[in-house]
């Protein structure tokens, strides 16, 4: 066992390098949802409840980003390992018209229809009447930050994050600043409520884009082809839709899954005070688990490089010590959170909400299963998003990351909330059920060695299977 952690010369030093601007990354990018949610929530449980159920669609949406991201990184972190940045530019343009399209098409539907569609997840004509004055705004943020995102996603997959946390660190301040004024009404700006919240989103959105595009232009580092960014070429775009799109599949179809829930939850008894709940708890779930995706993201561009490299030899090892380390990170971080929980969250967080005490028990339910299970989530998440993907199995990891959701968990939450009628914990249990089978299933794909292939080669030299 303690082979395994013996590592060349400069290994963790290298391991901690990627992983902490990740991990501050993706802080920022949570934390932008607790500031929202926080300073939404002073104004009481409605508001809060309109905009948990508004930021359904906008989950799925970030999730659909997120596939994009992560399917071109497959592509990126491998020709990065090659050095071949004229490829890389190829990726970056397909990743670019597939975000600006997915950004540009939620947009119009949420910008023109956005009470016909927030309809679509809840029932209680105030909730839904928040969510759509919500909603036609925040919308338009996502086109531009959908090319934010592929931005930082291709820095971020040639080992260079701190890029997209510089650009994501201004963001977070101008959105914070943004909805103390415009939320609260100060320094003279109009008191615009959840509407303010949208529209703090919106502008510090255009900021981070206005940023990226400027850098990007300067960048002496890795210089932009216009001739293949706009013009990507049908082969890249052959193996993109080969090896990228099984990852975007991936990230929609577990975000539709996953937006279900709320969905479940703003169609039971007592709603709002469950979606309150669900909303709080998201958010705070999210900045706990910033590690596991910081371990995630790093063990991808790690695995990817290492076979761009030419070292596939040493790929299963280094598989077997990423997911050993985030099961460790889990079980030591959970313990943490578990009593933080206790000593800073309910007596200091919630009064700060304005919880019901109905809503903060639900809210205490859920943070501590979700702290229970947080070593089985941060190794399957590590070996299905990081060392999976990130070897190459594109199709195999996706498989995995979406049968437990539409084939355990949903039907459970489904059944005992909407059916049985059993109540919010046993709609819960159901939530949390997909990480243990996704643990399982995870590590018997990655003993068969069969994820390691080079994604960069002809469909004729790529191992199959």
């Amino acid at each position: 066992m303690l082979k395994l952690f013996q590592r060349e010369k400069g290994f963790y030093r290298r391991l901690l390098a990627l992983a902490m601007p990740i991990l501050l990354q993706n802080l920022i990018t949570n934390s932008l949802g607790l500031v929202d949610t926080f300073m939404v929530g002073t104004m009481g449980q409605g508001p809060l409840a309109g905009v948990t159920l508004a930021n359904i669609p906008v989950f799925v949406v970030q999730l659909m980003m997120f596939g994009i991201q992560s399917g071109s990184s497959v592509l990126i972190s491998q020709y990065r390992g090659k050095g071949d940045m004229g490829a890389i530019n190829r990726v970056m343009g397909i990743g670019m018209y597939a975000a600006g399209f997915i950004g540009l098409a939620f947009a119009l539907v949420m910008g023109f229809l956005p009470n016909q569609f927030m309809r679509l997840f809840g029932e209680d004509p105030q909730v839904v009447a928040t969510a759509a004055q919500y909603a036609r705004i925040v919308g338009w943020s996502y086109f531009f930050d959908s090319f934010v995102q592929v931005y930082n996603g291709v820095h971020r997959a040639m080992g260079n994050p701190k890029r997209g946390l510089y650009i994501l660190g201004v963001s977070m301040a101008c959105n914070t600043f943004l909805n103390w004024v415009l939320i609260f009404g100060n320094l003279g700006a109009p008191r615009l409520g959840v509407e303010g919240a949208a529209l703090a989103t919106l502008l510090a959105r255009a900021l981070s884009c206005a940023i990226a595009v400027g850098w990007a232009v300067r960048d002496r580092n890795f210089r932009l082809d216009p001739a293949l960014l706009l013009r990507p070429g049908g082969e890249m775009v052959r193996r993109f839709v080969r090896f990228a799109t099984p990852v975007m599949c991936n990230e929609t179809f577990w975000g539709l899954g996953t937006s279900l829930f709320p969905t479940i939850m703003g169609h039971m008894e007592g709603s709002e005070e469950i979606l309150a709940a669900y909303a709080i708890a998201g958010n705070i779930t999210n900045l706990c688990t910033v590690g596991v995706f910081a371990i995630a993201g790093t063990a991808a561009i790690l695995v990817g490089q290492e076979i761009g490299s030419g070292n596939a030899d040493k790929v299963y090892s280094l598989g077997a010590l990423l997911n050993t380390l985030a099961f460790l990170f889990g079980l030591a971080s959970g313990a943490v959170f578990l009593g933080l929980l206790h000593l800073f969250v309910i007596p200091v967080l919630y009064p700060l909400f304005r919880l019901t005490p109905s809503a903060a028990d639900i809210c205490t339910m859920m943070l501590t299963m979700i702290f229970l299970v947080m070593p089985l989530r941060s190794m399957e998440c590590t070996n299905i998003v990081g060392v999976l993907r990130g070897g190459g199995d594109v199709k195999m990891a996706t498989l995995i990351d979406l049968s437990p959701l539409w084939v355990v968990s949903i039907p459970i939450a489904a059944l005992s909330g909407l059916v049985f009628k059993l109540g919010i914990f046993w709609v819960y249990l159901g939530i949390i059920s997909e990480n243990m089978v996704k643990a399982v299933l995870g590590l018997w794909r990655f003993k068969t060695a069969r994820w390691i292939r080079d994604v960069t080669l002809p469909a004729h030299q790529g191992a199959e299977g």
